[in-house]
């Protein structure tokens, strides 16, 4: 059967229509901001806490504009992905045609941010994705933001890591979309100039849950390079999304596997996904494993504990520094509007203040400062591992990038 496209209508305003006059007479303009989020789907460990943040976000900076005596308020309209290309590019172009939507928060994956790229282009809707990292849409100019770290500087941080533990040899593996596959060879560039040896496996396919044929042929690496170098200088990264559950799941069944430690990309997480499974979680604890996050900053802002526990509550979900940065682009983009006049007539004017107003503020994920790409510049990150305690495997952080 056909997917339908799912749309979650949550219009999220403090006010019922676009245009109405309020009491003392001046007409208040709101401006519709999307959502494109994965809530059901893949991923959805990000998408919920991100839908969370947004709304938050709304409430906050509509009262900022009130208070501020601006006659400009935002509302959100939020739909679900499912972590699916086809339905992100259905999201953006019915949030457009029907919503009249021209600022958009997400989509998380690369590859969705890939698959809107040119309509947002073409009919000059600012995006600002929180999770998107690929380096092949790092590109001036263009009408994506993105207030994550890229994979460049996530690639160079995981290797200085596991070069600093001893590995000498690193077996990479990628789910095949953009996102990942750029992982993969981040990650591969920055180990081998290092000194240390790659052996990349071909990225598998992004459908179907059948691992044999990759993890046969892991197997065989694994035993080809312990026999070398030994197994304490052996190591393998997955830059994957919640599959990584099916995965472990299977390779906990052969020795060989869990011989040798694992490391993960950002997709993996804090995924809730793998903690369903016992064997997955005891495979991940065996093997040391660990994957990085986007790091919040070491002198917290003094809202973020109030946002984060708000979020926590109301989700279940621990939110992290990609989900938090929602709440940020939700402020950039109301100090955006509020001080330039003419919000539609000029986009390449609109995008520069974008940029100016991103530059100068410092959210709950610290200082936005942006490159000429219109990417976060720089950012640390938080290692976490699975671990049992009490009985339960949880996430926990367990150190912090070099």
């Amino acid at each position: 059967m056909k997917k339908q496209f799912v749309l979650l209508v949550l219009v999220i305003s403090l006010f019922a229509v676009s245009c109405k006059k309020d009491n003392s007479g001046p007409t208040i303009q709101t401006i519709k901001i999307g959502g494109l989020f994965s809530l059901t789907g893949n991923w959805s460990s990000l998408g919920i806490p991100s839908q969370e943040a947004m709304k938050l976000g709304l409430i906050d900076v509509n009262n900022y504009l009130e208070e501020k005596g601006s006659l400009i308020r935002l509302s959100t309209v939020v739909y679900d992905t499912e972590l699916d290309t086809v339905l992100a590019k259905n999201a953006i172009v019915r949030a457009y045609t029907t919503n009249d939507v021209k600022y958009m928060i997400g989509p998380q994956s690369s590859a969705e941010l890939g698959a809107i790229k040119s309509y947002a282009d073409n009919n000059n809707i600012l995006v600002v994705s929180q999770g998107s990292t690929a380096s092949s849409l790092a590109i001036p100019g263009d009408a994506i933001f993105r207030f994550c770290p890229g994979d460049a500087v996530e690639g160079r941080a995981m290797a200085q890591t596991m070069f600093a533990e001893g590995k000498q040899v690193m077996i990479t593996m990628s789910r095949d979309d953009a996102g990942n596959r750029g992982l993969q060879q981040s990650v591969g560039s920055s180990f081998t100039a290092l000194g240390g040896q790659v052996d990349a496996i071909s990225p598998y396919a992004t459908s179907g849950n059948d691992y044999t044929t990759l993890l046969a042929t892991l197997r065989t690496k694994i035993q080809q390079y312990t026999a070398t170098v030994g197994v304490d200088h052996v190591g393998v990264y997955l830059a994957s999304f919640d599959e990584c559950k099916d995965i472990f799941q299977s390779a906990i069944q052969d020795p060989v596997f869990s011989s040798v430690n694992w490391y993960g990309g950002d997709g993996i997480v804090l995924s809730s996904i793998l903690l369903t499974s016992n064997a997955a979680a005891n495979f991940a604890a065996t093997t040391h494993f660990f994957a990085p996050n986007f790091g919040l900053p070491l002198t917290p802002n003094p809202d973020l504990a109030t946002i984060a526990s708000t979020i926590r509550t109301n989700t279940g979900l621990e939110p992290d520094a990609y989900a938090l940065s929602v709440y940020d682009a939700m402020w950039v983009i109301a100090k955006t509007l509020s001080s330039y006049s003419n919000v539609t007539s000029d986009f390449t004017k609109l995008k520069t203040d974008f940029t100016n107003e991103a530059n100068q503020h410092y959210g709950i994920t610290g200082p936005v400062v942006l490159n000429a790409n219109g990417d976060r510049d720089s950012g640390s990150f938080d290692y976490f591992g699975v671990v049992l305690e009490g009985g339960v495997y949880t996430w926990k952080m367990i150190g912090k990038s070099l």
